[in-house]
């Protein structure tokens, strides 16, 4: 009879796991919590089309902004990729999964919620700001059409000054505050019922192994790793967020409402 209960109990544990309780939502936010879904859809295709040109375009990170020119000038889709801008896409797209993660997990900690939701915004506008591969492109055809050696020397430097930045305080503060964004929302969603306890781990682990990134010599490797996590993340999220628009009532009531 012991053995019983342990295997009933560990099946009701499993089951809660991959198949969390539904949650009561006005059904006025259903709009937000489709438009969410589709954006962590979304993020979730852009990962593997980054590495995927990250690995055929390799960009040159120790090279000069006359070596990024030169891509951008053989291939202007994989250096814009490159040069991140599908990042830039990904921080878009966070803006109304933040707001939906906020909707959703406000219940459980909502002092913490408002705290992450504040720090994901940061980021995405600090790294969309300090984001330079459009202003490179530019300059790319600058110095391709400049007729003289000065000419080409000056767009050389305005381009070496742009990759300097790129990786300067703006890339830096958006990173640390995207990450402990990231802990955070998963953290809250280990303690909501909301989503699943994978999500939550699995947001909680790419956000710290993210922070990798500054162990030296092998910090790059490991930040790439946590890819792996995050894709998983943004699926789950996405049909969460997708099966809660679908659910949706009455907060007050609990009754059903049309969506």
């Amino acid at each position: 009879m012991c053995n019983v209960r342990i295997v009933s109990k560990a099946a009701r544990r499993y089951d809660f796991v991959v198949n969390p309780p539904a949650v009561a939502t006005d059904a006025r936010w259903n709009p937000l919590l489709r438009i969410a879904s589709a954006a962590a859809l979304m993020s979730a295709v852009f990962i593997p089309i980054q590495i995927a040109v990250f690995l055929l375009w390799p960009p040159p990170l120790d090279g000069t902004a006359a070596d990024w020119f030169g891509l951008l000038q053989d291939n202007r889709l994989a250096g814009l990729i490159d040069l991140d801008l599908l990042l830039v896409a990904d921080n878009v797209l966070l803006i109304p999964i933040l707001l939906a993660l906020f909707l959703a997990l406000r219940r459980a900690r909502e002092s913490m919620m408002l705290i992450a939701s504040a720090l994901g915004f940061t980021s995405a506008v600090m790294y969309i700001a300090s984001n330079p591969a459009i202003q490179l492109a530019t300059l790319s055809d600058q110095y391709a059409s400049a007729t003289t050696d000065a000419e080409r020397h000056t767009f050389s430097a305005a381009g070496e000054s742009m990759l300097a930045q790129w990786q300067g305080t703006g890339f830096h503060v958006a990173y640390l505050c995207g990450s402990a964004a990231g802990i955070l929302i998963g953290a809250v969603m280990l303690q909501s019922g909301v989503f699943t306890r994978l999500t939550g781990w699995l947001g909680v682990a790419a956000n710290a192994l993210g922070l990798g990134l500054y162990i030296p010599k092998v910090g790059v490797y490991v930040a790439v790793f946590s890819v792996l996590f995050l894709e998983v993340w943004y699926v789950l999220v996405a049909l969460r967020l997708h099966r809660m628009a679908l659910g949706s009532s009455d907060p007050a009531t609990g009754v059903q409402k049309a969506a």
